[in-house]
């Protein structure tokens, strides 16, 4: 019965006396009353006590009269007597075939009044229209919301039809003039523009919405002047261009290319008997982030790093270059920990702030210094460089920057699932830019909004009703860092690691055509896979990259452990050359895709739908657990191959009574777990919703499970064992091994053999929670 669905697991107590079913059957006395627990008069009353700790509750529907209270017959304290007695039904006196018929017509009319009355509350609740109003993230998300009784089901071809049809170029085109602007840095009166655009367009379309706001420290151009770099003693020009969070100061040195500035192409400068000690590095931009650039500069004890644009055939030669060089994520000044106004934290700094000087320079500048560079010669395919510098080309670099507290603001609006709304999907697009951020931020902001426009269209018009729900995301400083989004994971750790599924990042993903990159958690390749080629195989040839620290998605994998993806329609062979520049404008991105962009932001808005809607609409969660077997079995195969190496060669170090085979049981013990869910998932009835919520829970618990539980989110921010960064990772786990087998000084046989011991431990854990109940668990250690 529906009304099991209102009143469960209740027990039924009715007290019924023949003066009160004679008084009940005048029509004047026949009343409802909506107030529990009140003083007994002439109406029928419901009192429900819910029981919060899970027992049973008890519903008392009771007749009483005036004549009750002259008799004391049915008094306040005797009701209180009445709730809580096990179910009794009183048998009146003197019982008649008339009275027993006016009896049973009573009780059918008060059980139809209370199940009309349940109904219509119920029916209330679930199509009361979704309010506009600010809230926070934990009223919007995590409250509690009632399940829908039917499975709402649309056919999965029916759902992409709508998603295509719903999205046009012209919409797009639209969009993107509603959403350009010329200055929209982090935390300007631009930006907060843009932020109530955004804001206004969810609220349009009927989306629960609501603001976070930071205060953050980013990092301004000097007040007055410029930072200035000089060669030979000549000023090399004004510098527009800058690097936030490099440190400030001044730096002279000699100059020395350095390509760019990867640790491989410092290694050939030292294979040429060259040392950085003291010198000014010069690099090119590209294959790695700003900030990679400049670490591995500051380990070979360089004194400063200058970085000019690396396509010097499209760009001008006096474009100036905008970045920063915090090796992380987030507010730097805040490591690990939200920047909430309100909280006190002691001042701290991240261990990703560089402890060299770092500046960028025009094409112009860079050929200037090239061009009268002595030294030895360069390595053939280094940019056409012919001498690497000498001691006598000296270079000057004073850094000015500003340190500043800003208010930035991030946006969202969240569509609501239907059966498990409190599990939800991220999509999300930094807003802010260096300057107009054609590409970087207006083509993300505009599928953002229209994605929003076309889901929440297809949930109100055409009865699509998605399981889960859909959160949309704008968020400022991602041009300093992904600095609102890490933010928000820093606020909301505790929710999001356990309710949040995917994030589908949408920055940057219109920079040139055919060919479509991505990356992603191996959780989501497969996924990835099947949309492609289902979707998009004959209009696009598709490229997966491994994970970058510069990715927007890598502190969403690596910090919270959410399955996540970037992707974008770039050229092959060639990246976009005006990211970071003040020529990131939409004459330059139609210029570089032919004209195309509003067509490629259709593509990338089906795309991410797609993805998103998939994980929303279907039974299970489209996550392939058994990817991440292969990655660790190869991880794990190099480290048993480099231990027997250094126990070869350094018994000392490593004694023969180390072994793998503990880290072997927990590869194993992840695979049986994984290969043991997909079996369970085949013969699961996919109807039973409580089935399928465990399932998924364990299915979302795999990423967030290999975040190492022995390091510190602030010391080691990316804790992910398997992508993530830091001594505690697979990947350093090998380097080590690299490093005891030449005998490096800073190797260190006891701390490895903590590392191996965590990081075994950590695999191990991640399998016992993916087998599920504790008592499944496969724990060979």
């Amino acid at each position: 019965m529906y009304c099991d669905s209102i009143f469960p697991n209740t027990l039924l107590t009715i007290s019924l006396q023949r003066d009160q079913i004679l008084t009940a059957l005048l029509p004047s006395s026949i009343s409802v009353s909506t107030q529990f627990n009140g003083e007994p008069r002439s109406y029928t009353r419901f009192n429900l006590t819910q029981n919060m700790e899970g027992e049973n509750s008890q519903v008392e529907m009771k007749l009483s009269s005036d004549m009750d209270e002259e008799v004391g017959g049915n008094g306040v304290g005797e009701d209180h007597n009445h709730a809580k007695e096990p179910y009794v039904v009183h048998r009146p006196a003197g019982r008649t075939p008339k009275s027993v018929c006016f009896m049973v017509a009573t009780v059918l009319l008060i059980f139809i009044i209370s199940y009309l009355i349940g109904y219509l509350s119920h029916r209330k609740k679930e199509l009361a229209p979704p309010s506009c109003s600010r809230s926070t993230f934990e009223e919007s998300i995590t409250q509690g919301s009632v399940k829908m009784e039917a499975d709402p089901v649309m056919d999965w071809n029916d759902v992409k039809r709508l998603l295509d049809e719903k999205m046009s170029a012209s919409s797009f085109e639209s969009a993107f003039s509603e959403f350009a602007s010329e200055s929209h840095q982090a935390g300007s009166a631009g930006d907060t523009v843009l932020a109530k655009k955004v804001l206004g367009r969810f609220k349009d379309y009927g989306m629960y919405t609501w603001t976070d706001e930071h205060y953050v420290k980013l990092v301004d151009p000097p007040a007055s002047g410029s930072n200035m770099v000089t060669f030979k003693g000549s000023d090399l020009g004004t510098l527009r261009g800058y690097l936030a969070y490099s440190k400030t100061g001044t730096a002279k040195g000699a100059v020395l290319y350095g390509n760019y500035g990867q640790m491989d192409d410092l290694r050939k400068l030292q294979d040429k008997n060259i040392a950085l000690d003291g010198r000014v590095l010069l690099v090119r931009s590209g294959k790695i982030s700003f900030a990679e650039k400049v670490a591995n500069a500051a380990k070979l004890n360089a004194s400063a790093v200058l970085i000019y644009p690396a396509d010097d055939r499209r760009i001008g030669g006096s474009t100036q270059l905008f970045g920063h060089v915090h090796l992380g994520s987030g507010d730097p000044y805040t490591p690990g920990f939200p920047s909430f106004n309100h909280t006190q934290f002691p001042p701290v700094q991240s261990s990703g702030l560089p402890s060299i000087l770092a500046q960028t320079i025009t094409v112009d500048m860079a050929t200037t210094i090239t061009r009268e560079m002595e030294g030895k010669s360069a390595p053939t395919g280094w940019g056409g460089v012919g001498k690497l510098g000498d001691n006598d080309d000296m270079v000057t670099v004073e850094v000015n920057n500003v340190l500043a507290e800003k208010l930035i603001v991030n946006v969202f609006g969240v569509i609501k699932g239907f059966v498990d709304p409190d599990r939800f999907v991220v999509m999300g697009a930094q807003r802010d830019a260096w300057g107009p951020g054609f590409a970087s931020s207006t083509v993300g902001t505009s599928v953002l909004v229209e994605l929003a426009r076309t889901i929440s269209d297809m949930v109100k018009n055409d009865g699509f009703k998605p399981r889960r729900s859909i959160v949309f995301a704008s968020w400022s400083a991602g041009e300093y860092g992904s600095v609102g989004a890490t933010e928000w994971l820093e606020g909301y750790l505790s929710s999001l690691n356990m309710k949040a599924f995917s994030y589908i990042n949408l920055d940057g993903v219109v920079t040139g055509f055919p060919t479509f990159k991505a990356s992603a958690s191996p959780l989501m390749n497969t996924l990835i896979q099947r949309t492609l080629r289902e979707d998009f195989s004959f209009r696009y040839e598709a490229v997966m990259e491994p994970l970058r620290l510069n990715d927007p998605v890598y502190p969403f994998i690596t910090f919270s452990g959410i399955p996540s993806v970037s992707f974008r329609f770039t050229t092959e062979g060639e990246e976009y050359p005006y990211l970071g520049t003040l020529d990131d404008t939409r004459e330059k991105l139609y210029g570089a895709t032919s004209n195309q962009v509003a067509k490629l932001a259709v593509s990338a808005g089906q795309f991410a739908g797609r993805i998103a809607l998939r994980l929303v609409h279907d039974h299970l969660l489209h996550l392939d657990v058994e990817k991440y077997t292969r990655q660790i079995r190869t991880h794990v195969f190099a480290i048993n191959s480099k231990i027997k190496k250094v126990q070869s060669m350094h018994p000392q170090l490593l004694p023969k009574s180390l072994s793998v085979q503990w880290l072997m049981s927990a590869t194993g013990s992840y695979s049986r777990a994984a290969s043991s869910l997909a079996t369970e998932i085949d013969n699961s009835n996919l109807e039973d919703a409580e089935l399928c919520r465990n399932i998924n829970d364990r299915i979302m618990s795999v990423e967030r499970d290999f975040l190492s539980p022995y390091v510190s989110p602030r010391e080691s921010p990316f804790r992910h064992i398997l992508v993530g960064s830091g001594s505690h990772t697979l990947k350093a786990l090998s380097d080590h091994l690299d490093a005891l087998q030449i005998d490096h000084s800073d190797a260190n046989a006891d701390l490895f053999r903590i590392q191996f011991a965590l990081a075994t431990w950590t695999i191990q854990g991640c399998a016992n929670s993916l087998a599920g109940e504790v008592w499944s668990t496969d724990n060979m250690i």
